[in-house]
């Protein structure tokens, strides 16, 4: 045998060992609410070769590259365990059992670690429903998230979209719109629709099309809506005020996907989610870019900290440009978005004093808009309050987007040709460029990527998960 025939039998072993992984953790997920994770990265609805990707990632951070023998028989051990409505990484739970000093029956392991932590009788909440105001870019990527997460049924469940009536063939137009992206491709799986009941039904998600110009005329109850989380992706109100014309006779929460005025709490997940009054009922996921810088700032400011920033960030055009010249409210946005790049205000900066009221430092910040459809960059300027090097620097940023609070929203990539089309369709809502960074003894400059699309969508659909109680805690707790 050669030695590329070596090499590719080994490859079609590990393939093997992930392809039998599949139909685990899709089992896992429906029967039991357990989702299984690989250093916070979901193996959920994920093909073989995606599976053995993620598994390659952890090599890139740590310099060790973890094997799918080496998950498999966690994963046979999870799917004998009565354990329920949780979230289980795999590589925390090698990691726990290498620092036990490797025990050699792993399921006996498994079972300590995991249903001691859990207890076997916890269950899942029960189905908690969401309503989609307004269906443009974010609004049918966070219906595409909670159809693939429809799981067991008794997570969150997408019960209707509300929009204006554009004419004759509005469903089907609706229904393609999601189906087909230009950007992020085909949905994954099957869409029909009902059109005496204004139904669409993804996956066989039944989803009420509710024509309305006006959310105070709304009773959600007529629909069988009972207690929904209602997400406004129109950024029509975004004070109380306006907001609060949601709270309709099936709604009790209203979640914004812009930043919030007055006293509307801004929440980036993983940073301050867990300081959010569950209580209130008028909450706001701020804005895509605050939820990019706010991760880095904070883990920066955690171990080096902060004297003073500026943010500058190079951004993809929105639907709030004109295509051509013409009147616009804003001085530039009026120019063609396609054709030019655009100086812009951004509100980012002044949000971090909204999410970090800890930070002492002044951030400051702009943008500019470029000719791209998709994904976006943060140029970090930073004055650190001690003198570190690059090394120091990037070595805490691998581990804070492995491990912890900030693991799920924060990535980092050390890909010497990467461009911004590589994070397409990324859940993270930064992922930090390692070898892009300048290091000078107290002052650090970070480009940050960010899907300002679909990293959002992630970040939007995460804050309901745990404003409704369907955020099941991540085991085993480091």
């Amino acid at each position: 045998m050669t030695v590329n025939e070596d090499i590719f039998d080994r490859w079609k072993d590990r393939e093997q060992t992930a392809e039998a992984m599949i139909p685990i953790i899709g089992r896992l997920q429906r029967e039991k609410d357990l989702t299984i994770l690989l250093h916070s990265r979901s193996l959920m609805n994920k093909s073989a070769v995606s599976i053995l990707k993620i598994h390659r990632f952890a090599r890139q951070i740590e310099g060790e590259e973890l094997s799918v023998a080496q998950t498999m028989p966690f994963l046979e051990a999870i799917a004998g365990l009565d354990v329920r409505a949780a979230k289980i990484d795999l590589a925390l739970l090698l990691k726990a059992y290498r620092d036990a000093g490797e025990p050699e029956d792993i399921p006996g392991f498994t079972a300590g670690a995991l249903v001691g932590a859990t207890g076997a009788d916890r269950k899942a909440p029960g189905p908690q429903d969401v309503v989609l105001y307004g269906f443009g870019r974010i609004g049918r990527l966070v219906a595409r998230l909670l159809i693939e997460k429809t799981g067991s049924g008794n997570g969150l469940r997408l019960r209707a979209v509300v929009v204006r009536k554009g004419g004759d063939g509005d469903l089907a137009k609706r229904a393609s719109l999601l189906r087909r992206d230009s950007i992020h491709g085909q949905f994954n799986g099957s869409i029909t629709v009902d059109d005496e009941r204004n139904v669409i039904i993804a996956n066989g998600n039944e989803i009420q099309v509710i024509y309305s110009n006006d959310p105070s005329e709304i009773d959600y109850t007529s629909y069988g809506i009972d207690d929904a989380i209602l997400i406004d992706n129109t950024g029509k109100w975004r004070d109380r005020e306006g907001l609060s014309l949601h709270l309709r006779p099936g709604v009790k929460k209203v979640l914004l996907t812009a930043p919030g005025k007055g006293d509307v709490p801004n929440i980036v997940h993983g940073v301050n989610h867990l300081e959010t009054d569950l209580e209130e009922k008028i909450l706001s996921c701020a804005s895509c870019t605050t939820n990019a810088i706010v991760p880095p700032l904070k883990a920066m400011e955690d171990e080096f900290g902060i004297t003073r920033g500026h943010v500058e960030t190079v951004h993809s055009f929105t639907n709030d440009q004109n295509l051509l010249d013409n009147y616009h409210k804003a001085d530039r946005r009026g120019r063609s978005a396609p054709l030019n790049l655009v100086i812009t205000e951004t509100g980012a900066a002044s949000a971090v004093a909204k999410v970090l009221p800890d930070l002492n430092a002044k951030i400051t910040g702009n943008s500019i808009r470029v000719p791209t459809p998709d994904v976006s960059i943060a140029i970090l300027s930073l004055q650190l309050q001690r003198e570190t090097t690059r090394e120091e620097v990037l070595e805490h940023l691998r581990k804070v987007s492995l491990v912890g609070p900030l693991a799920r929203c924060l990535d980092y990539t050390q890909a010497n040709d990467a461009v911004s089309t590589d994070f397409v369709g990324a859940r993270a809502a930064s992922i930090v460029d390692g070898n892009a960074a300048i290091v000078d003894g107290d002052s650090a400059i970070l480009y940050v990527w960010y899907d300002n699309e679909f990293g959002y969508s992630c970040q939007v659909l995460r804050i309901v998960q745990y404003i409704s109680g369907v955020e099941y805690p991540t085991f085993p707790q480091v």
